[in-house]
């Protein structure tokens, strides 16, 4: 079974699992231990009710240490699997597994807006995001998309169906900020069939003055105002 003791001396594997590596690992660590600590307090069942018992006491769960919390999360932010999969590698059950995002997602996510690192979600809060503008302005957008069940309405198969990657996917905008490699914005969730640019537009978002925006052929004729905008060119190399 998959549990951090076994990761956490294999920086490539870990990263490769995770996005961060075992130091940045062990930085977060902390404030999701806080914010499960806020969520579930030591004198409260899970059904918010007074303990009768120590926290602790009673059978061991699957998942007993807060290491191995917060890998399971981060593997399938990460890796995105079927549920049946995800849980296969950590020894639980597809209700368990469902059961286990739901609980720890929303503390992943406010870990990480205690640590001032959870992306803005709505497009307005870009201009004023610390994630940003940090190093100044340089920024970069782009699409990514990510595999995802084949739906089973025809009409939904056909918008979810990306051509580019020959398979149905969702898609999310990404901002990144290229003097910290950190996300600054991260879009709604779009059938994988819609153009880069076409999410782009209908995202609105909102920078920061004086900007800088590099972007790829997928966003030909973006041009928000204020921004500065710069699309790689092609070699001469890649031309022959």
């Amino acid at each position: 079974m998959l549990r951090y003791d076994t990761l956490k001396h294999r920086g490539r594997e870990f990263l490769a699992a995770t996005s961060l590596t075992p130091d940045e690992f062990l930085l977060l660590l902390p404030a999701f231990v806080a914010a499960e600590g806020q969520a579930q307090p030591s004198n409260l069942t899970r059904a918010g009710k007074p303990r009768q018992r120590q926290a602790g006491a009673g059978p061991k769960g699957t998942l007993p240490r807060p290491e191995d919390r917060l890998l399971f999360i981060l593997v399938y932010q990460k890796t995105h699997p079927l549920q049946t999969m995800h849980g296969l590698q950590f020894g639980l059950s597809q209700p368990q597994t469902n059961a286990w995002i739901h609980r720890l997602l929303p503390l992943l996510q406010q870990a990480l807006a205690d640590l001032g690192h959870r992306p803005a979600r709505q497009a307005d809060d870009v201009a004023d995001s610390v994630l940003a503008t940090e190093g100044g302005a340089s920024l970069a957008l782009d699409g990514t998309e990510r595999r995802r069940q084949r739906p089973k309405e025809p009409q939904t198969q056909r918008s979810h169906y990306s051509g580019k990657k020959k398979a149905h996917t969702d898609k999310n905008l990404l901002l990144v900020n290229e003097q910290t490699g950190k996300v600054a914005y991260l879009g709604p969730t779009e059938a994988g069939k819609k153009h880069d640019k076409n999410a782009a537009d209908e995202a609105q978002v909102v920078y920061p003055a004086y900007a800088t925006l590099d972007q790829d052929t997928g966003f030909q004729g973006y041009a928000p105002a204020g921004v500065l905008t710069q699309q790689p060119k092609k070699s001469q190399e890649a031309v022959r």
